[in-house]
């Protein structure tokens, strides 16, 4: 058996990016994404929005999430 170790206390650093969140419909938790770039960003909207929830987080610059007013 595996002994795990004691988990982390210190909240993960974000990169800077776009972040979405992606869920499946009619449920409350989802997964977040991370793109570099605003033009993934919009190719995983495209790909994701037919089937999925997709929430936009934000941008992320220096650890905190940021509105994107274009979207």
């Amino acid at each position: 058996m595996y002994i795990m170790g004691r988990p982390a206390t210190k909240p993960t650093k974000l990169r800077d990016g776009y972040y979405l969140e992606v869920r499946n419909k009619n449920q409350k938790s989802g997964i977040k994404l991370f793109r570099e770039t605003k033009r993934q960003l919009l190719l995983a909207i495209e790909e994701y929005k037919q089937s999925k929830d997709v929430i936009i987080l934000g941008k992320s610059r220096n650890g905190k999430l940021e509105a994107i007013p274009e979207l």
